[in-house]
């Protein structure tokens, strides 16, 4: 048992790193998440509106 014992141990140690190194790369288009990110910002100032908070009357991405 003991001479196999170095065997198992690198063999679970690079088992434990190539999954470890496993990378799920997605596709998303910037488009949509500009999208995304306006609709995230406008809801944002609704909810200041509500509070009393006024929201501001142009931002700097719409000014370019």
């Amino acid at each position: 048992m003991k001479q196999h014992l170095p065997a198992t141990l690198l063999a679970l140690s690079l088992a434990s790193i190539l999954s470890a190194c496993v990378t799920i790369n997605i596709y998303f288009p910037a488009a949509a998440a500009e999208k995304a990110a306006d609709r995230l910002i406008d809801e944002v100032w609704q909810v200041k509106e509500r509070n009393g908070t006024p929201a501001p009357s142009s931002t700097e991405s719409e000014t370019k």
